[in-house]
Formats: C-alpha cells, sequence, structure tokens
C-alpha cells in the first residue's frame, strides 16, 4: 500500500470567460465535465483529501484507482460549473479557499476574478466538497514573518470554521509554495495535512504534508488527461514547470537570506 500513487489533481478557476489573471490556470466548463466523465468511465475513484490523509495515516485501504480532485482559491465557476459535474458522477472533492478573497464579511478586495460567497460555499460543503484552507490574504507563506504566518492559518481555520460550521482539516500552500517552518506552523495550528505543487503524483513517503498535486490548465487537452489520471509520462508533461520552478526556488532562497540578514542588522 505504501507504493500507491495517487493523482491530486489541482484545478483553479472554471469559466468560459475567465478574466487574464487566472485564464491560464483556468479550464472551460465543457473540458472539465469531460475530464469528469473520463474519471468515471476509467473507474476511478474520487476521495476528498482527508479521507486520502486518514488512510494513509491509519494504514486503511484506499479504494481501487484513487484520484483527488481539488480547487484553489475560491472561484465561482466552482459552484456555478464544477458542482453539478461533480454531483453528476456523486463525485467528492476538496475547495481550498483564501478567506479574504472570498465576497463577505471578510472580503480584502484581493479576489483575481468573481469569487465564490459563503453561501455558495456552504452549498458546496452541503454537495460533498470538504472545505479546506488555503490562507486569508494567499501570501508566499515562506516569505512572511512568524507572526504574519500564523495570523495567516489561524484566522482562515476560524472564518471557515465559522462559515461552515465545520473545522478545516486540510491546507494548500498558496502557489504550492512552503518550508520546513511552514510546514511546522500548519501542524501546530491544527490542519492535519497539506497539499504542495510539486507537478508529481502523491505518495505516503511525501509525508502528511507535502503531498504533491498535478496542474490541470486551460491547455491541458484530453489526451493529456488521461496521461496523467493513468500516471504515465508525468515528468514529461511537467518538465518545463520543474525548471521554471527550480529556477525561481534559488531567487527566492537569495531574496529570502537578505532579508533575514536585513533584519539582523536591523
Amino acid at each position: 500500500m505504501s507504493d500507491v500513487r495517487v493523482p491530486i489533481l489541482m484545478y483553479h478557476a472554471v469559466a468560459t470567460d475567465p478574466n487574464e489573471a487566472t485564464r491560464a490556470l483556468s479550464v472551460t466548463p465543457e473540458a472539465f465535465a469531460e475530464q469528469m466523465a473520463v474519471l468515471a468511465d476509467r473507474g476511478l475513484t474520487p476521495v476528498t483529501t482527508a479521507e486520502l490523509a486518514v488512510c494513509w495515516r491509519s494504514g486503511r485501504a484506499l479504494p481501487e484507482r484513487p484520484v483527488l480532485i481539488t480547487f484553489d482559491d475560491g472561484y465561482e465557476g466552482v459552484h456555478r460549473h464544477a458542482l453539478p459535474a461533480l454531483a453528476k458522477h456523486g463525485f467528492p472533492a476538496t475547495l481550498f479557499v483564501s478567506t479574504g478573497w472570498l465576497r463577505g464579511p471578510y472580503d480584502t478586495g484581493g479576489g483575481l476574478d468573481t469569487m465564490l460567497d459563503w453561501d455558495q460555499v456552504r452549498e458546496l460543503a452541503a454537495g460533498g466538497v470538504e472545505i479546506g484552507g488555503h490562507s486569508h490574504s494567499h501570501p508566499q507563506l515562506d516569505q512572511v514573518s512568524d507572526a504574519t504566518l500564523r495570523f495567516e492559518l489561524i484566522h482562515c481555520k476560524e472564518i471557515v470554521s465559522d462559515q461552515v460550521g465545520t473545522v478545516p482539516a486540510s491546507f494548500a500552500y498558496p502557489y504550492g509554495y512552503s518550508s520546513r517552518r511552514v510546514r511546522q506552523a500548519v501542524r501546530e495550528t491544527g490542519y492535519a495535512q497539506a497539499l504542495a505543487v510539486g507537478n508529481g503524483l502523491a505518495r505516503r513517503a511525501q509525508g502528511p504534508y507535502a503531498l504533491r498535486r498535478v496542474t490541470v490548465r486551460r491547455s491541458t487537452g484530453i489526451e493529456e488527461f488521461e496521461r496523467v489520471v493513468e500516471g504515465r509520462a508525468i515528468a514529461r508533461t511537467f518538465a518545463g514547470d520543474r525548471a521554471l520552478t527550480k529556477g525561481y526556488a534559488v531567487v527566492r532562497r537569495v531574496r529570502q537570506a537578505r532579508r533575514l540578514v536585513s533584519r539582523s542588522l536591523g
């Protein structure tokens, strides 16, 4: 069981005409419906993030051919377009919300496109979607102070608990960025598991706070999608993403080191 590799699909906006800020990481409603049909036709079994983590933590067997369907940020099209497609197949999913981006009393105005409101989030939860945390204002968590990091994690958790009525157990790192410090803070603030990006299949050995996901975007054709959910040619499919990620990681480490030096000198 420890060798089971699970595709965790990472979606953002589901929209016919998204704005430029979200277009590349969006999918059309038609593409999403077709992708859900592929999962059903191929006999994959969607589970929530919490269910996967519980199975791997307890040693309980996963269902045959598990897959996770996850959404980041909280775009309105997840309710308008994705929920009916999920309901058609009886699929659960996980939505990671940036609480300061959603329409309502905590809105900071930072949302990149039309966002969900809290009534829609509650309807998603009632429809079998696990609601997880994605910070409050969607910062690069590995670049913020300890105080800001804890505020982002705790405030998000408190708002979701208040608005949805359940304490979020799962977390997804904004931009996929984390560090040992961030992962420790996520654990200490009560999240039981967390997802990164990595564009690889998830494995138990990654640990509950660094599970990898694969990106589904507007340019993902149906043949590529089929290969990804079957676990084929993952490295080749995401080779460009990995090169960019490694290069940017070096830049970010340099910036972080400079900030630490500035603080110590100040």
